[in-house]
């Protein structure tokens, strides 16, 4: 029960980058985050909705043209902790980035989100 939880509260925060139209975005993020979301992403911490708001939106504004997110992994959900697997791929073939998000979810939305954007190389030992 506690999965499914986390996997619809995931699937709608990724659902944002795929809005049909920005008017969404801010909806489907009220609805998968806690109102004080911590955000740790590439360009550092930030907190609030509105700040996870504008990085969908930089996101979604790609100079290669508007990309789709997936979830291409299962949510794996050790107590209140949850990581998954995402893609972003921008139209025609364009550029494509992976990584792994690490969410902590209270009263069933997530307050926090660590993005680990790319792939982690195998260690030389």
């Amino acid at each position: 029960m506690q999965e499914e939880t986390a996997q619809s509260a995931i699937d709608t925060f990724l659902s944002a980058f795929n809005a049909l139209d920005d008017r969404y975005v801010i909806e489907l993020l009220s609805q998968a985050l806690t109102s004080d979301v911590v955000f740790w992403g590439p360009l550092g911490r930030s907190e609030g909705i509105a700040a996870v708001e504008q990085f969908v939106r930089d996101i979604r504004s790609h100079p290669a043209g508007t990309g789709t997110m997936v979830r291409c992994s299962a949510v794996d959900m050790p107590d209140e902790w949850a990581r998954y697997r995402w893609a972003f791929t921008t139209p025609d073939g364009g550029p494509r980035l992976a990584g792994t998000d690490v969410v902590h979810l209270r009263r069933g939305l997530i307050d926090q989100v660590i993005v680990f954007a790319g792939e982690i190389e195998p260690s030389g030992s």
